[in-house]
């Protein structure tokens, strides 16, 4: 599993994340204003964040198992990389839209509960601020979950979740602790070459759903054998 995907995905959507999710990290709930406290509280929201990430990736990657046993690892694999590429014209088709129903009641109370953990000033209450934060709703997250689902195994899953989380840690640290230093000018720069890192991925995901036999770009998928017919055919006795 190349787990350099997830990283980069991270480390360049983490100038999104900025925006999206930088006034959550510069509102933490501080006991002091302390450097130390700055330290701690932000390391402990990142942490509850990327352990969410790699809660999610545990789940996709054994929804992945389950496509790998079954066979469908190659187009799942097509799948997924066609998603990522029409992903990025995702907002075109659904400008607008907004969430109605149950959906939409459900994540009303889920913002609720997510504001109420700021009115406590503990290391607790910041570390649950960050583990809610990662099922917050998030199209980079989504793509990141789409490349776990990818993944052949639970442990590949969370890994490559953590991956995803580590790359988007550098920026919100930086915003937990200082503040916005990196200009609105180049994180409009670097979103807008986002899409064509998406798009790479995507690319390559789909080619290696095709199964030519490219080394580290297509590289033939073992087909899955059924171990419990195997298991069942009586051994030779020499």
């Amino acid at each position: 599993m190349d787990f350099l995907q997830p990283l980069l995905i991270g480390l360049l959507g983490s100038f999104h994340c900025m925006g999206m999710c930088g006034p959550v990290a510069v509102s933490l709930p501080l006991k002091e204003r302390s450097w130390t406290t700055r330290i701690i509280s932000s390391m402990l929201y990142n942490l509850g964040r990327v352990m969410t990430y790699m809660s999610l990736g545990l789940v996709f990657g054994l929804m992945g198992l389950g496509i790998h046993i079954w066979g469908f690892q190659q187009w799942t694999s097509i799948g997924v990389g066609t998603v990522m590429i029409l992903g990025v014209a995702f907002p075109v088709f659904f400008h607008g839209a907004r969430l109605t129903g149950p959906l939409d009641n459900l994540l009303s109370g889920f913002r609720k509960l997510f504001g109420r953990f700021f009115g406590f000033r503990t290391y607790l209450s910041v570390w649950i601020i960050g583990l809610l934060n990662g099922f917050l709703p998030c199209g980079l997250v989504y793509i990141a979950l789409a490349g776990a689902l990818v993944s052949t195994s639970p442990s590949n899953g969370a890994i490559y979740m953590l991956f995803f989380g580590l790359g988007t840690m550098p920026a919100l640290l930086s915003v937990s602790m200082v503040g916005n230093v990196i200009s609105l000018a180049f994180r409009r720069s670097i979103q807008k070459k986002l899409p064509y890192l998406i798009i790479l991925i995507g690319v390559l995901f789909v080619l290696r759903g095709m199964n030519l036999g490219i080394p580290y770009i297509s590289p033939k998928m073992e087909k899955h054998q059924h171990r419990t017919e195997e298991l069942q055919k009586p051994k030779c006795c020499h």
